[in-house]
C-alpha cells in the first residue's frame, strides 16, 4: 500500500490499472453487447466473447494481482459480512480501502453470472450449429440430440429457446443487480464522504485512520 499527498489530503492507491481497464471495459463492452443483442447479432456476439475475456481475465487477476484487487484479500466471512451491514444500519459504516465485506461478495456474485450469461449465450450458438460450443461435448442439450437426424431439427429449435430463455432470464437479474449496485455506490459514496466512481478512475482514495484493512 503506498500513500500520497494531494491537495493537503493524503490518499492511498487502492486500484490498480488492470482493474481499472478491466472494470471500465467491462462496463462499455456489456452496455454494447445488451443493446446490440435485438439488431446486431455479430456484434452481440463479438462483445458477449470480449465480456467473457474481461471476466476470465479479472478471475485470474483475483489470484495473482495486486494486494487489494486479490479475492483472498476482499472475501471476508459471513460474519464480517453481517457486522459491516450492522454498521450501515447504525449510519457508523466501518472503512475498507478495498471492496467492503458485501461489495466483495458482490463482485463475485457478478462474475459469476456473467460467466453463466456467457455460457448460455454460446450454448445458443451452439443450438445454430455455431460458435465455441458447436459439436462440442461441453454443449448440455445439443450434444444430448447430436445423434438424432430424424429429429434433429425439432430438437434444435427446442435448444435454442431453452438456452435464450435462460440467458433472457440471467440478464434480466444481472441488470437488477446493476441498479442494485450503482446505487449501493452511490449512497456508500454518501457515507463515507469520497467519491467512489472517481476512486475507480484515479486508483485513489483518501487515508482513513481507523481503515479495516
Amino acid at each position: 500500500m503506498t500513500t500520497e499527498k494531494s491537495n493537503e489530503v493524503e490518499q492511498v492507491s487502492v486500484w490498480d490499472i488492470a482493474v481499472r481497464v478491466f472494470h471500465w471495459s467491462l462496463v462499455l463492452f456489456f452496455t454494447v453487447s445488451y443493446i446490440t443483442a435485438e439488431f446486431d447479432e455479430s456484434l452481440h456476439v463479438i462483445t458477449g466473447y470480449i465480456v467473457l475475456a474481461l471476466v476470465i481475465f479479472r478471475l485470474v487477476w483475483g489470484l495473482i494481482g495486486t494486494h487489494y484487487a486479490r479475492f483472498g484479500q476482499f472475501l471476508y466471512r459471513f460474519s464480517r459480512v453481517k457486522r459491516y451491514l450492522q454498521s450501515l444500519m447504525r449510519a457508523e459504516p466501518e472503512h475498507y480501502y478495498g471492496h467492503n465485506p458485501a461489495g466483495g461478495w458482490a463482485v463475485v456474485f457478478m462474475l459469476v453470472m456473467l460467466l453463466l450469461i456467457s455460457y448460455t449465450g454460446m450454448e445458443i450458438e451452439a443450438a445454430e450449429g455455431e460458435g465455441l460450443l458447436a459439436q462440442s461435448t461441453v454443449s448440455l442439450v445439443t450434444a444430448a440430440h447430436a445423434s438424432d437426424d430424424e429429429h434433429e431439427d425439432e430438437y434444435e429449435n427446442a435448444d435454442h429457446e431453452f438456452w435464450e430463455e435462460i440467458h433472457e432470464v440471467l440478464v434480466n437479474i444481472m441488470l437488477a443487480f446493476i441498479v442494485f449496485h450503482i446505487a449501493a455506490v452511490l449512497f456508500s459514496s454518501g457515507l463515507h464522504e469520497e467519491n467512489l466512481v472517481r476512486a475507480m478512475i484515479t486508483g485513489k482514495k483518501k487515508k482513513v485512520a481507523d481503515s479495516m484493512d
